[in-house]
């Protein structure tokens, strides 16, 4: 079975957290630098929550007197993003293939 594509707010913030934890604010930064895409807070945290009842990601203890909530990626969301990324580099070789973008040096 194919694996189900992830919406561009999943994926992207799935690849920030690829890294290591992060804050929402911190996600919002890597969001939109890697897609130029700027997701606001109702998104990221809402999007967020639905990630960690999946069991993608994890929110961690905050450090004391730190407001901020770091999310980390679990093993289920690794997962879920190789497989988007493999499916993504399918996509790609099926266009080169039909040539509707010329051949990477």
């Amino acid at each position: 079975m194919a694996p189900v594509p992830l919406t561009p707010a999943v994926f992207h913030i799935l690849l920030a957290l690829a890294e290591g934890p992060l804050h929402g604010y911190a996600i919002m930064q890597s969001v939109e630098e890697s897609s130029g895409i700027a997701m606001g807070p109702g998104t990221i945290y809402g999007t967020l929550e639905r990630l960690e009842a999946s069991g993608f990601v994890k929110e961690l203890p905050a450090a004391r007197r730190d407001r901020r909530r770091p999310f980390a990626l679990q093993p289920a969301g690794r997962a879920a993003l190789q497989d988007e990324a493999r499916r993504l580099s399918r996509l790609a070789a099926l266009v080169r293939a039909k040539r509707l973008v010329p051949r990477e040096s």
